[in-house]
């Protein structure tokens, strides 16, 4: 294909590079072990924070090994760390993207969104289950971007790793905050807030409806400039404009396992979100109540910290009564009571010598006893270090021992929790195929909760009721949108429901543009992850030979939107179960269907 097909093998050729300088680099890094560094607690060792900070990846890896790369490579400091993280997560935790990487399968693109949202995975099953997945999702795909790939991954991980999921987003909420930079541009600088996503998107919301409220004549600022304008007016200038109150609007899409309380994410203005954060804004509007009671995993974490507590009271006392000789000078207490400490020993942990505790208990003693020296000396002096060496001995085997019951605690904690998760509703919402068995397993509660979100109506927060998505369970295609009086005429009438009816006009009624959004939600464009924008519904048939109708309409964003009308040689083929063809004028294709619920 000419200059296309030399820009295609090349990608391919850099792919492969990459892939061969990854593992170069995971190479080098063996060869600079951290057991070569100084120790923690030697003069000029590492600190404990910086130690800390660093990637687990690293973990293995001399300090130096970085400032070596920055003299080989004439890059940064920052740079030559990002490559060794990168590369030996690629290497150690991403086979299978380090393969695709270097068949031409992957771009370099594609590997920031895998190296962030899939290799700190830290159940090696999970990762490779997700790996394997969306390798297989991208090789059955025309065109993915890295925006779409990262869309794609965020929603696995969340589907499947979401306790860990939770735990990052704990983290990142720590993170929140705002910096800024010098931009290469003279005399400007980026401003980078870190925002959780429903407060970014209000924030976007807001700022875009306050600037499409200045319609000034001879305003030529962009809309861009004109919400940066308000940003600086709201903040800086506050009572010296006149800028009128808005309402800022977020589009929400919550499955019903995820109001439930089932682990399936959301969705929060085109991004995928965890279900506690869905849930957690439904409860600050009002549309869900708020959380009443300990969960079942909470209260599994409660048993068994107070079977924990109760555990090392017996043992203390056990330890308490043997020093006080409560068992005449015996070496070891009466036969009732080292039942009891069997038994607790082998309900915890598996002998390592082959032998069971009592059997352990009657081994002979290697030390033959030794009687005391009377007199005064060197022997004496060594009988009583010999008498400090065994105590100071036994109190570490009691260490040992309670260090041991406490990493046992720690497991059947763990495991009474995803025990008692596994059987509360939110477990078995979580493991339900379909809505209908996630109702099924929902409370009674919850299912009244649910109930009522559904008749909400519009007025007071919400800028509209909540809708109805009806989806194919097997392919996740919006089948129709409808609120819950829709719902219960269409069974009192045995109607069926589907898309709302064509529009007679070029511009289509407010049932149809909505349910066109909902089912399109991001610009149709192959590879471009821009939201619909407003009055950006294309007709594929102009009108009037093309209907408005569901069929006839697809969801751009304003540039792409201009350039399916502009651009020369481009065309569009759009087909009525919504998949859109593209062809470029050099002939290449893509195809794009709507996005999966």
């Amino acid at each position: 294909m000419g200059a296309l097909g030399a820009m295609q093998a090349a990608d391919r050729e850099i792919a492969r590079q990459t892939a061969v300088r990854a593992r170069a680099v995971a190479e080098f890094a063996a060869s600079r072990p951290a057991s070569a560094d100084r120790q923690p607690g030697e003069p000029g060792a590492m600190s404990a924070g910086r130690r800390a900070a660093r990637d687990e990846v690293l973990a293995d890896v001399s300090e130096w090994a970085a400032p070596e790369l920055v003299i080989a490579l004439s890059i940064s400091q920052p740079a030559a760390e990002d490559l060794l993280e990168r590369s030996l997560a690629l290497v150690h935790r991403l086979p299978g993207v380090l393969a695709a990487l270097e068949a031409g399968r992957l771009h370099v693109g594609h590997l920031r969104p895998l190296l962030d949202h899939v290799a700190p995975i830290a159940d090696a099953t999970v990762r490779g289950w997700v790996e394997r997945e969306a390798l297989d999702w991208v090789a059955g795909r025309s065109v993915t971007t890295p925006p779409q790939l990262g869309a794609k991954l965020r929603r696995l991980v969340l589907a499947h790793d979401a306790e860990a999921a939770a735990r990052r987003l704990v983290k990142a909420l720590r993170e929140r905050g705002i910096s800024a930079r010098p931009d290469h541009r003279e005399g400007m600088s980026v401003v980078t807030a870190l925002l959780t996503t429903p407060e970014a998107a209000a924030l976007m919301d807001a700022l875009g409806r306050y600037a499409d409220a200045l319609d000034e004549p001879g305003d030529r600022r962009t809309r861009g400039q004109k919400m940066t304008d308000v940003l600086l007016d709201l903040v800086l200038r506050p009572g010296e404009h006149d800028h009128g109150p808005v309402r800022a609007q977020l589009t929400v899409v919550a499955g019903v396992p995820a109001l439930l309380g089932g682990n399936q994410p959301g969705e929060i203005g085109g991004q995928a979100v965890p279900a506690e954060m869905v849930r957690a804004l439904a409860r600050a509007l009002g549309l869900l109540p708020a959380a009443d009671g300990a969960p079942a995993a909470e209260r599994a974490d409660i048993d068994a910290e107070r079977w924990t507590a109760a555990d090392e009271r017996w043992w203390a006392d056990v330890e308490a009564r043997a020093l006080r000789g409560e068992w005449g000078g015996e070496d070891e207490p009466p036969p009732e009571v080292m039942e009891q400490i069997w038994a607790r020993e082998a309900a915890w942990y598996p002998p390592d010598d082959g032998l069971d505790e009592p059997a352990r208990a009657q081994q002979p003693d290697d030390d033959t006893a030794t009687p005391a020296a009377t007199g005064t000396g060197g022997w004496a002096t060594a009988d009583t270090a010999v008498d400090a060496a065994g105590a100071a001995l036994l109190d570490l085997d009691s260490a040992l021992g309670r260090a041991r019951r406490a990493v046992a605690d720690a497991e059947r904690a763990d495991a009474l929790d995803e025990h008692a998760w596994q059987l509360s509703p939110a477990g078995r919402i979580s493991a339900a195929g379909n809505a209908l068995d996630a109702l099924a397993a929902a409370t009674d509660a919850s299912r009244a909760a649910l109930a009522d979100l559904l008749e909400a109506t519009a007025g007071g927060g919400l800028a509209d009721r909540p809708r109805i998505a009806l989806v194919d369970e097997l392919t996740g295609a919006l089948l129709a949108l409808t609120d819950a009086p829709e719902l219960r005429r269409a069974a009192q009438h045995g109607t069926g429901l589907g898309p709302p009816p064509p529009t007679d006009g070029y511009r289509p009624a407010t049932r149809l543009d909505r349910y066109v959004r909902a089912r399109d939600r991001r610009c149709r464009q192959p590879g471009c992850r821009r939201l619909v924008a407003r009055g950006e519904l294309d007709h594929d048939r102009p009108y009037p030979d093309g209907p408005t109708a569901a069929h006839n309409l697809t969801g751009f964003c304003t540039g792409h939107h201009r350039g399916k009308h502009q651009a020369p040689g481009w065309t569009y083929d759009l087909r009525p179960d919504g998949t859109l063809t593209v062809t470029t004028p050099s002939g290449l294709t893509a195809t794009t269907t709507p996005p999966p619920y």
